[in-house]
């Protein structure tokens, strides 16, 4: 009598390679990702897996999203790792956000106008992206409001979409403080931020 062969399970979704090299994912595609699917971001139609955060990285957005949690007033609210169209076939996932709150609470993708402030965490792997593109981004699409928030110290650079034109003519975001101590700002609320809260 022969042994049957053991079924094995198919292997972890990843994108197709050949959508990737035509480019042509969508934000429809993004939302029918199987359960198994990695955290992702969707960039010029191309999908990106997104890599695993440092503990470092994890510990300052979960003390940065208790913080908004007790200190934020009551039309916006906090979230983290949700995704944001930025236009058709660009989405980000910011590692805090807050959103106003009359959006249901049952989206999985926010569009730019429900987005009151996107904040990225520094990491080595995300540096470039963080400092330069996603900013670039998050402005063009309409998010007021961009905070980056380096690590080793802990120095947050918080940044409004002002009125100068880049080199598309989109409005770009203008620093409107920093600090490694202490962040006081009256925009998108009345803030007084003390960085050893954020810092593990």
């Amino acid at each position: 009598m022969s042994a049957e062969p053991i079924a094995t399970p198919p292997g972890p979704w990843c994108p197709d390679p050949i959508r990737q090299q035509r480019a042509d994912y969508t934000l429809e595609d993004l939302l029918n990702l199987p359960d198994d699917a990695p955290r992702v971001e969707l960039v010029d139609g191309v999908i990106q897996v997104t890599p695993s955060p440092t503990l470092g990285h994890q510990d300052i957005s979960l003390l940065l999203a208790h913080w908004l949690l007790q200190h934020t007033p009551g039309h916006l609210r906090v979230a983290q790792a949700v995704g944001v169209v930025l236009n058709t076939n660009t989405s980000r996932q910011p590692d805090v956000l807050l959103r106003k709150a009359e959006v249901p609470s049952g989206q999985s993708l926010l569009r730019p106008e429900d987005v009151v402030l996107a904040v990225e965490i520094v990491s080595p792997g995300t540096r470039r992206t963080d400092r330069f593109a996603k900013p670039g981004e998050y402005a063009a699409a309409g998010s007021p409001y961009y905070w980056r928030i380096e690590q080793d110290p802990v120095h947050l650079y918080a940044y409004r979409r002002g009125d100068r034109l880049g080199p598309g003519g989109e409005r770009q975001y203008e620093l409107i403080a920093d600090s490694a101590d202490l962040i006081e700002l009256t925009e998108p609320f009345e803030i007084k931020l003390p960085i050893a809260d954020i810092t593990p």
